[in-house]
């Protein structure tokens, strides 16, 4: 038979072999079996093996080994050195490495392989060799080796056989990296890396899965607990984040552990939020014991940095089927009961009922109209001035969001942040309040009026979303508004985020033009190194600390320590909540740049801001005041 014909009968039987379904189904090691067993018989040798390279490349480890003269039990990857070192074969690890394909009439006095003749060539009275090149991607990551106990001259059709079984091996590790690939990537978008609990996404699939089995049955319950850890914001501020870290890792492992009476999945769905689901074990008193069980397994105190926290939980339950129709519903039931058990005073838990559905469905309009609001321009921004140091001149004004609800009239923020925030609305809701401070700009501009800088409030949820600036510019450049008029403003809690990303979105603000701002200054957590590092011009003062001066001792000595180190870091001072002609001149004589608060003005709509600070009233209100 010519090696053309040979050769076809060669790939055709491999690619039946390949193409197989039962062979596409087994696992590596059958189907290392099967691919050797087809090399050794249709080339007649009496061994093939597969050997890989680990990734420094000073060895090669034997994989997989066919010996024809073995017992099949005996075929594995135990026929012969496991190992083979290149410090002791140069020669054939230089020539695998260039040449590729080895092919090796005899073995024993061949240079390139007889440094293996004593150790193993000998031992298994090998004469010829032929090794072809086994890749994983573009890494030369082993070889198949045939083994013939005779001199042989390898023929094109034997080597064209061993490198097309070879470049099999080579497609098996593609598909397996491919596999390890997506379940790395099934692991990170379905379960959570700090506790190695299922996610929100997987909770939500997996009561979808077992609601249909009830409706499928007729039968069958399932109950959804919802836990908060209490204040856990407290053990960030007071040791750090890696404390808050080491807390809810700690929780994890204890609800994992935990056995609960039909306990189905277990869930972490938020920063300090778990959820259980139980399985037709569902009778209020069961998930009372059940809620107790959890309860005390969390109070159990957590050695923390050498402290010892005792934590507490807030739970919402609810049901289904009775509480609701569909997993979202009851995911929203079991958060709507948690959030009462907050309001009636934490640790304790909640089963769902008729009132906290009121409420619920309250808050749920609540967030449906704020989102119709958004979309159709229905918020409205009012803005405070914030006067010079003497309390005579307007220096700047902050913009805070106002909503005009259709029903139940002027709401201030304070009314419906909860809801943008737990419904993920707070990004948009910024997005639409910068927008409506364009639009003012634009108009007064329109009219000859030159406002001072605006100071707009950051919620933690924009300054780590790095696109951020770059939506700034683009809404400032549509209304052909310099970034320059604008100031942000960033509470101490939202300085908590990744550096990293922080530092970038705040220092990419600075460069667009605008200033930066602490606000609340004193009632958060802030290192000074993180206060150093980031582009701040300006510190606010919170209200809290003003509010008793110049009489509270312990007011006075915070407030002089704050301004003592805005100075030492060239930044400037705001007080806030500045009411009185006391708190005005007390602050004054202490070197207070900036003032807000009542005392000047509440926060006005744009048209009464500019009659009263920029029109014929200016004069007559400042002397009004004094």
């Amino acid at each position: 038979m010519r090696d053309s014909e040979i050769l076809v009968t060669h790939h055709k039987a491999l690619m039946e072999l390949s193409h197989d379904a039962d062979f596409i189904e087994q696992p590596r090691h059958q189907k290392l079996a099967a691919l050797t067993e087809l090399c050794a018989r249709r080339l007649n040798v009496e061994r093939v093996s597969v050997w890989s390279f680990p990734p420094k490349g000073d060895r090669i480890n034997c994989e997989w080994l066919y010996d024809a003269s073995a017992a099949p039990c005996d075929r594995s990857n135990s026929g012969g050195p496991l190992s083979l070192y290149q410090s002791e074969h140069p020669a054939y690890f230089t020539t695998i490495g260039s040449e590729r394909v080895v092919a090796v009439e005899n073995a024993q006095e061949d240079p390139r392989t007889r440094s293996f003749a004593r150790n193993y060539l000998s031992i298994h009275n090998i004469n010829a060799m032929l090794d072809a090149p086994v890749f994983d991607g573009a890494r030369m990551s082993g070889v198949i080796c045939l083994e013939s106990r005779q001199n042989r001259l390898w023929s094109p059709p034997d080597i064209s056989l061993a490198v097309a079984v070879a470049d099999t091996v080579s497609l098996m590790n593609t598909h397996e990296a491919w596999i390890r690939s997506k379940q790395a990537l099934d692991y990170v978008t379905r379960f959570d890396s700090l506790t190695g609990l299922a996610n929100m996404d997987s909770l939500k699939a997996r009561i979808n899965h077992l609601i249909k089995k009830v409706k499928k049955r007729g039968r069958g319950a399932l109950a959804l607990i919802w836990i908060d850890i209490d204040r856990l914001k407290i053990i960030n501020d007071g040791l750090g984040p890696q404390a808050g870290d080491q807390v809810i890792a700690e929780i994890g492992r204890r609800l994992n552990d935990l056995q609960l009476t039909g306990k189905d999945y277990l869930a972490r769905i938020g920063g300090d939020e778990f959820a259980v689901v139980i399985r037709n074990k569902t009778l209020p008193a069961l998930l009372d014991s059940a809620a107790e069980l959890i309860q005390q397994r969390i109070r159990s105190p957590i050695r923390v940095d050498g402290q010892d926290l005792t934590i507490t939980a807030s739970l919402g339950i609810s049901h289904y089927p009775g509480d609701c129709e569909g997993g979202e519903e009851l995911l929203r039931s079991a958060e709507a009961a948690m959030y009462h058990t907050k309001y009636r005073g934490r640790g304790q838990s909640t089963q769902y009922d008729s009132e906290i559905q009121m409420t619920a469905r309250s808050r749920f309009a609540v967030e449906s109209e704020l989102k119709l609001a958004m979309e159709n321009g229905g918020l409205d921004v009012f803005y405070q001035p914030i006067m010079d140091s003497t309390g005579t001149r307007i220096e700047s004004a902050e913009a805070l969001v106002r909503w005009n609800h259709p029903d139940r009239g002027w709401l201030s923020p304070i009314e419906f942040l909860d809801v943008a925030r737990s419904a993920g609305l707070m990004f948009r809701l910024g997005e639409c309040v910068i927008e409506r401070v364009c639009d003012d700009w634009r108009a007064c501009r329109a009219k000859g009026i030159n406002l001072a800088t605006i100071s707009v409030n950051l919620a933690p949820e924009q300054v780590m979303v790095t696109n951020l600036p770059s939506l700034i510019r683009d809404v400032c450049g549509s209304h052909s508004m310099p970034v320059s008029a604008l100031q942000f403003e960033v509470t101490e809690d939202a300085l908590q985020g990744e550096l990293r990303v922080l530092s970038r979105v705040l220092e990419d603000l600075v460069d667009s033009g605008a200033m930066l701002a602490i606000d609340d200054f004193g009632t958060g957590y802030s290192s000074l190194a993180r206060l150093k590092s980031l582009p701040f011009s300006r510190i606010k003062i919170d209200r809290s600390f003003i509010k008793h001066l110049p009489d509270d001792d312990n007011d006075r000595a915070i407030t002089l320590s704050t301004i003592g180190l805005a100075r030492g870091l060239g930044l400037s001072i705001v007080a806030e909540g500045v009411e009185t002609q006391a708190h005005e001149r007390w602050l004054f004589e202490n070197h207070c740049d900036y003032l807000q608060g009542f005392r000047y003005s509440m926060p006005l709509p744009i048209g009464e801001l500019t009659r009263r600070f920029y029109g014929t009233d200016r004069l007559v209100a400042s002397q009004l005041r004094h």
